[in-house]
């Protein structure tokens, strides 16, 4: 099951950056739960390797924009998150959030549901503001969904963590993972569940990105649409550092794919 000790694997995830004697956040019930669940599952099925927690703030509002590989990719990042001592509260889809049993649970854990095309649309973007004012850290993928990229690059972004950055005076932190789509390949055509053998996760943070040329600027289409490139290209980059990989020049736009497949069904 293991290929070392438990001191070895709690290493790997808590002796690569932050100090961890840092104080743990209060979690309350239910994000306890998850930790209770997830971190045992995490170090007994998986190889987790963390870099770049120092870039992390420990306290105050932040917004960390992610790449998205894998349907597994929340619960990487989650345990993530909670090493670098906070409490990551995701956007996530609001149809998660009525499933019978894990909809209680991550409702109850103050995740931020995104109601999509409706009315509600704005509720997320509300509470993501709200919940950065308040000094807690949010989590967005900002490709809006898995990537489609056939070399599971990150997509083009939707201007979201751009906006919530921007509104707030908060950091965006760029954040990429690598190893989730070794147990969940996703739109593969079927699910495929794989724990074993065991897979190395690699999560790394990257240092704020610089939005200083947007700031104090009206939040135009324009404006945050430049600011998502800039968010996206970081993400990217720091992909490429765990790949050891060079991004391409330019992100696979899902938009310009999906128009030029509806051109190519009507000739």
């Amino acid at each position: 099951m293991t290929d070392g000790s438990d001191e070895q694997q709690e290493a790997a995830v808590d002796g690569q950056g932050g100090d961890t004697r840092d104080p743990r956040p209060r979690r309350g019930f239910w994000f306890g739960l998850i930790v209770a669940i997830v971190k045992p599952f995490m170090l007994a099925f998986t190889k987790p390797r963390f870099t770049g927690r120092e870039n992390m703030p420990r306290s105050g509002g932040v917004v960390f924009a992610a790449n998205h590989i894998s349907h597994f990719d929340p619960v990487v990042l989650g345990f993530f998150i909670w090493e670098c001592r906070r409490i990551p509260r995701f956007l996530g889809k609001a149809s998660v959030f009525r499933l019978p049993i894990a909809g209680r649970i991550i409702t109850s854990a103050g995740q931020i549901p995104v109601h999509r095309e409706s009315t509600q649309a704005a509720d997320a973007f509300r509470d993501a503001v709200a919940a950065v004012e308040k000094g807690e850290c949010v989590g967005v993928y900002p490709e809006g969904t898995i990537t489609r990229d056939p070399d599971l690059w990150p997509m083009t972004g939707k201007t979201g963590a751009a906006r919530i950055a921007l509104q707030t005076g908060c950091p965006v932190i760029p954040i990429a993972n690598w190893g989730a789509q070794e147990i969940l390949r996703s739109y593969t055509g079927k699910i495929r569940f794989r724990l074993l053998p065991r897979k190395t996760l690699q999560v790394r943070a990257g240092a704020p990105v610089d939005l200083s040329a947007f700031q104090g600027k009206p939040l135009t289409n324009q404006l945050l649409h430049e600011a998502t490139e800039v968010i996206m290209a970081r993400v990217a980059d720091t992909l490429g550092e765990l790949r050891g990989e060079t991004p391409p020049k330019e992100l696979y736009d899902l938009r310009k794919a999906r128009k030029s497949a509806d051109g190519e069904e009507k000739a």
